[in-house]
């Protein structure tokens, strides 16, 4: 019922991709995505070599038939990331998808990656970023609006109001992402005039997702207001859950801490403390606003078919 350019371009059943998620989106769990009739999405940047990279896709193929993407990370990072390498192996594997995420795409990757008919998305928080990805040569963009969970820029302008006017100047499909967790925002976003949405802090709170329970039980007892903005010190602003972590972060910022002071706090080993063991002062997570909308913990098929279904009640409603 929901097909549109973005349904056809990814090869999907459903106009939904699942965020990629620095340490979480592991091949089980991308593949979950996938047979749900979504796009699952591996994080690159979790793997320090390419032979782990390309066992990591390998097992992806194995337990999914349907297609996934990976996404490359263009963000400032405290271990350098040569992406030719992922790209190495993504081309080898024959990965169909590819997303960016961060600074403009280099021309010459996405040459890299056309020339392997892999189809390219980049993730932006402005209209202006978008322009520039089009430009560049991808086949759609991701408009991240300031209420979402993770890196969401300094512009500060909301999902409601940034997809309009990314589908006023770009010609090629958008995609909505930041709030969206159920069937009346995928509907939302549609009407808004994007061809697609990423959920990424609805599908933390999964049976498949793997994180510790503790967290996840945390995350579905939480409210709207029980998310925080963080690294606005670092231009580099993150949009995480209020925890003692994060509102540490909070506090060096405000007191402008030495860097080192503040990195300590939101290094990714701190963070995998608490999805492992579930510590749940340890470190930072991104979270959107929109958890105040998740109160159970479902499999991600069920998350899927939830969404679909209300989205489809929900213009059957209008429409009367």
């Amino acid at each position: 019922m929901f097909e549109t350019r973005i349904t056809k371009l990814l090869g999907v059943e459903h106009p939904i991709v699942g965020g990629a998620m620095m340490h979480v989106s592991k091949p089980e769990f991308v593949a979950a995505i996938s047979n749900a009739g979504a796009l699952g999405m591996m994080a690159s940047a979790m793997y320090e070599s390419q032979d782990e990279f390309r066992l990591a896709i390998s097992k992806a193929k194995s337990l999914t038939k349907k297609p996934f993407g990976v996404n490359l990370s263009l963000f400032p990072a405290m271990r350098p990331i040569d992406n030719d390498l992922y790209v190495d192996v993504i081309l080898e594997e024959h990965v169909p998808i590819v997303e960016t995420s961060g600074h403009r795409p280099p021309e010459d990757l996405l040459a890299r990656l056309k020339a392997g008919d892999i189809k390219t998305m980049h993730k932006c928080v402005s209209v202006r970023h978008a322009l520039s990805a089009e430009k560049a040569g991808v086949d759609a963009v991701t408009v991240f609006g300031t209420e979402g969970g993770g890196h969401i820029g300094e512009v500060g302008l909301t999902t409601m109001v940034l997809v309009p006017r990314a589908i006023e100047e770009v010609k090629v499909p958008v995609i909505a992402a930041g709030g969206i967790t159920n069937g009346r925002g995928l509907l939302a976003a549609l009407a808004l005039g994007a061809e697609g949405v990423t959920l990424g802090t609805r599908l933390l709170v999964t049976t498949e997702c793997p994180i510790h329970d503790n967290l996840k039980r945390a995350l579905a007892s939480a409210t709207e207001l029980d998310t925080l903005p963080i690294l606005g010190s670092l231009h580099n602003t993150l949009r995480s859950w209020k925890n003692p972590a994060a509102l540490k972060v909070a506090e060096l910022e405000s007191h402008q801490a030495e860097l080192g002071e503040i990195l300590a706090i939101v290094a990714g080993t701190a963070t995998k403390r608490m999805y492992e063991d579930g510590d749940l002062d340890a470190g930072v997570i991104p979270c959107s606003q929109s958890i105040g909308t998740v109160h159970e913990i479902k499999p991600v098929a069920q998350v899927i078919d939830d969404i679909m279904r209300e989205a489809s009640e929900t213009l059957e409603h209008l429409a009367k």
